[in-house]
């Protein structure tokens, strides 16, 4: 199962989700190159056949195994409690046999390709969470931004215990999955537990249609840029560009930026690509390798970047999975970016979308994905150049003080060079702001401050 609130299917590299573009046209990275003709997406006509055949002549199904299943098939047909339909049984057995396989892997009927549509171009309607079926019951991955989950205060590692007054077990989790969803305007109850507390806390949510804008981008102080990327969706390495372009054009040349990848769960991997590519001049991105052919690739970066080699700080927590591990990695392998935060989630491997007719599909894990050094980050996320706690920062108390500097006292000497500035304003108060407000940001511009001093203008 995923983590959405729209439905148990996924999109490409987020957390749960798959590394694979939609069942719409295979898509190649925006400004990148692969070796391989195809990219890591199928499209719906892409054919299943291409499993080796080495696999099925060498490990064939034992007749007695084939037997246990009619017999149990058998069984719940005449024995279980309510009556149960074939297409359901059988539904649930192809749901069985996947979900025995990871986390990732799942069927997709039509309701769940229609979501995969929806989570590729960040339009739906829910809460704005993404979440993760574990132990039966559902985690939050990461609320998204400037929604009903994260307005209300939902936070990365919340666990839901119930939903509309219902307890989450085992048995129902799939049910209460699609709870999430509903009409926009619909009203929806929840009960959550903050990671690392005992505390029920119950939530009353209205769902809204969603339309996620992907990327932020504005100047934390003057030469110093601050991009947001929430996911990866097919729009989002074009509207960076566009919107980093448009803040260079209108306050010049940056002196270093700040890239926030934080409870960032993922998304497309030709996104993920994008973005990489719009950091790097050369290099290697991202590869991937598996047992299909189309399944061992490599994305390359090309010339040109649009910071002109200014520093640059990659924000990460627990919640930066996927996609966003691939930026990360990319960056860092490079030794383009300074990792700042928290290890990362360590999800690094791909599902594709393979077709089973125009209403049906599978997606299952069909590679790992390596970082440009050939480092696997599965279960084990990427791990920061600078590890930043999870704190928060209280302005300290303190007294009115009548004398702060030389130009409070009585009968000083004037500068002669003075320009009539508020010599009290330097700087400080808007720092402490920054930092009361969320502190691994601050602590990044501090760095980044530092690694432009150390950069020569020229190569800004």
């Amino acid at each position: 199962m995923r983590f959405s609130t729209r439905s148990p299917l996924g999109l490409l590299l987020t957390v749960p989700l798959m590394l694979a573009a939609p069942f719409a046209s295979a898509q190649t990275a925006p400004a990148a190159a692969a070796s391989s003709a195809a990219p890591p997406e199928l499209p719906a006509s892409a054919s299943t056949a291409s499993v080796p055949a080495s696999a099925a002549s060498t490990d064939q199904v034992d007749i007695d195994d084939i037997r246990n299943f009619s017999r149990v098939y058998a069984l719940v047909r005449q024995a279980y409690v309510e009556k149960v339909d074939n297409k359901t049984l059988m539904k649930a057995a192809i749901t069985g046999m996947l979900s025995g396989l990871d986390p990732h892997s799942e069927y997709l009927d039509k309701e769940g390709l229609q979501q995969l549509d929806e989570d590729t171009t960040g339009q739906y309607s829910g809460l704005g969470i993404e979440v993760l079926q574990t132990d039966g019951g559902l985690q939050i991955v990461s609320p998204i931004d400037d929604t009903p989950a994260a307005r209300a205060g939902i936070k990365a590692g919340d666990t839901i215990v119930k939903i509309n007054g219902t307890v989450i077990d085992p048995q129902n989790v799939d049910d209460m999955f699609k709870e999430l969803r509903g009409k926009p305007g619909s009203k929806i109850a929840l009960t959550i537990v903050h990671q690392n507390s005992d505390k029920l806390i119950d939530l009353n949510l209205v769902r809204e249609n969603i339309a996620v804008t992907s990327i932020k981008v504005r100047e934390l102080e003057p030469g110093f840029a601050y991009i947001r990327v929430t996911q990866f969706q097919e729009d989002t390495a074009g509207d960076m560009e566009k919107k980093l372009a448009d803040l260079i054009a209108k306050n010049g040349a940056q002196k270093g930026a700040v890239l926030d990848l934080r409870n960032n769960p993922g998304g497309l991997l030709t996104a993920a690509v994008g973005i990489s590519d719009d950091f790097l001049s050369s290099g290697v991105i991202v590869t991937t390798r598996g047992r299909l052919p189309d399944s061992n690739m490599s994305f390359n970066a090309h010339p040109g970047d649009q910071l002109n080699g200014a520093p640059l700080i990659v924000l990460t927590n627990n919640g930066t999975a996927s996609a966003a591990e691939i930026v990360s990695g990319a960056l860092k392998d490079n030794h383009r970016a300074l990792i700042m935060g928290q290890r990362t989630f360590g999800k690094g491997v791909v599902q594709t979308v393979l077709p089973l007719d125009a209403e049906h599909a599978v997606k299952i894990t069909t590679a790992r994905y390596y970082t440009p050094n050939g480092t696997s980050i599965q279960a084990e996320g990427i791990k920061p150049d600078i590890a930043l706690a999870d704190l928060t920062v209280n302005k300290a108390d303190s007294g009115p003080s009548l004398i702060s500097s030389e130009a409070d006292l009585p009968n000083h000497l004037a500068n002669e060079h003075a320009k009539g500035d508020d010599i009290n304003d330097d700087g400080s108060s808007a720092s402490g702001k920054l930092a009361t407000s969320d502190y691994a940001l601050s602590q990044a511009l501090n760095v980044l401050k530092g690694m432009a001093l150390g950069q020569s203008p020229t190569r800004r």
